[in-house]
């Protein structure tokens, strides 16, 4: 078993790096050393990108994680694969990245002002969507599209903190996906965090990238609420254009 250090967790803007070849998968993928690329998880894609090495390069499609662990690259199409012990450049497709984690964080923050139970998730690059346990659909949504821009323009720093297993089992209100279970058994869940002190507005596991400052969202909209079943309503939620700067 190998294990890839996640590189993302250390720095979710990190674009391009190196890594080592350790495996490669029956099915064709690759696995590093060290990765910057997201596995698919939590609603969220897996990352897309470039790997390069001497003269050659290789498209990379989604990025998987196996029962081990692991984290695999899928390339494109079938293909030549650098060799066991090659070092390689990634080359992440930032601007695809960069829109899952302004959806990402868009989304925790539309469980802050639909304070109901979430039982699903869905990330793309321009929109996102959750589903709640809500019997009834809201009155308005321009008011919840308001109340939920207003959050984001507070511009409210973005970061993470870790608590063992233990004080999740005691803290269960914390975990607000009935569908998803955050993982647990390696000791430590990871929290994100979204504002500071007095101004912390929403706390709960997650192991996604985010932006760091809400601000990075812009002015989100509310989609179509559709009804899934008698006590589910399906809130899509679209991406304005990117802040300058």
């Amino acid at each position: 078993m190998t294990t890839t250090e996640l590189l993302f967790r250390q720095d979710a803007y990190l674009k391009e790096t190196d890594g080592a070849v350790v495996a490669h998968t029956p099915e064709g993928g690759i696995v590093l050393d060290q990765t910057m690329f997201y596995a698919t998880g939590g609603g969220q894609p897996g990352d897309s990108g470039i790997l390069a090495w001497g003269d050659q390069s290789l498209e990379i499609a989604t990025t998987v994680k196996t029962p081990d662990g692991d984290i695999v690259l899928v390339p494109a199409e079938p293909s030549a694969l650098p060799p066991i012990g090659t070092l390689v450049v990634q080359r992440l497709d930032w601007g695809r990245r960069y829109g899952h984690m302004r959806v990402h964080t868009a989304l925790h923050l539309l469980s802050v002002v639909v304070p109901l139970p979430v039982t699903g998730g869905s990330i793309s690059a321009e929109k996102g969507r959750l589903d709640f346990d809500m019997p009834d659909a809201p009155e308005d949504k321009e008011v919840l599209a308001d109340q939920l821009n207003a959050l984001i323009s507070q511009g409210l720093a973005v970061g993470e903190q870790w608590i063992s297993d233990a004080e999740l089992e005691a803290n269960p209100s914390l975990v607000k996906t009935m569908s998803v279970q955050p993982p647990k058994g390696a000791g430590q869940v990871r929290l994100v965090r979204i504002g500071e002190g007095d101004d912390q507005v929403d706390l709960q596991p997650c192991g996604g990238t985010h932006v760091a400052n809400t601000a990075e969202i812009g002015r989100v909209r509310i989609g179509k609420i559709e009804k899934k079943g008698r006590q589910n309503r399906r809130v899509y939620l679209h991406l304005g254009d990117a802040p300058a700067g």
